[in-house]
């Protein structure tokens, strides 16, 4: 389930390592063009080329390399959950989701300064890693899943720290930790707002006959 994650047809990936490569190859034009005035006597253009196109390049091959790649998904999203998505996901749980489909830059890992902030990444070498994520229904409640590896951190760990995530979180979130294999953790961020929409729906009737 956590190394061969199928695409996802409800994932929209945000954005592309557009940066990137927009840097790199603009970066490589003109350093190209740089060299070719160079060796056809052109000292403006070879200057100009020169002087732009290698820091270009260079900024270019640094954010490529420097990339954090969007976590895949390790099941599709069925029209049901992206449904319940859509209506009931918190703004945190869209921006993590958010986060975590997007290229990012100058960043170790994906949510690492989180984990850090919640105590469960003190070194580097100990951070648990993101490996896939999934989106599911608990209890009719829409669930975003992070995977991690987590082979230095254990559940006991992962566990001690569940209230403090809920806060960090929050609102309107539940949180629950499972470990569907060893040195495996499912972070389970459960929206409580299908919760308190039955609950008011249910409790409607019972005001207007009052």
């Amino acid at each position: 389930m956590h190394r061969n994650p199928p695409p996802c047809p409800h994932a929209t990936y945000f954005p592309s390592n557009l940066l990137g490569s927009t840097a790199f190859y603009l970066g490589l034009i003109l350093t190209t063009i740089g060299f070719w005035a160079y060796f056809t006597d052109r000292p403006t253009l070879n200057l100009a080329g020169f002087f732009y196109g290698i820091p270009v390049l260079l900024i270019g091959i640094a954010l490529r390399t420097a990339q954090l790649k969007p976590v895949p998904y390790s099941e599709p999203t069925t029209d049901e959950v992206a449904a319940a998505r859509e209506r009931y996901a918190t703004d945190n749980q869209k921006q993590i989701r958010k986060d975590m489909l997007g290229y990012r830059y100058a960043e170790k890992a994906h949510l690492g300064e989180s984990l850090e902030a919640l105590g469960l990444a003190p070194t580097d070498e100990e951070r648990p890693l993101i490996t896939a994520l999934r989106e599911t229904l608990t209890d009719g409640a829409y669930t975003l899943v992070i995977e991690f590896d987590s082979p230095m951190i254990d559940l006991e760990k992962w566990q001690s720290k569940q209230k403090k995530m809920v806060e960090f979180f929050g609102p309107d979130i539940r949180v629950e930790i499972e470990q569907p294999e060893e040195e495996y953790i499912d972070l389970l961020l459960i929206s409580t707002r299908h919760a308190d929409s039955t609950t008011s729906a249910d409790t409607e009737p019972s005001s207007q006959a009052a």
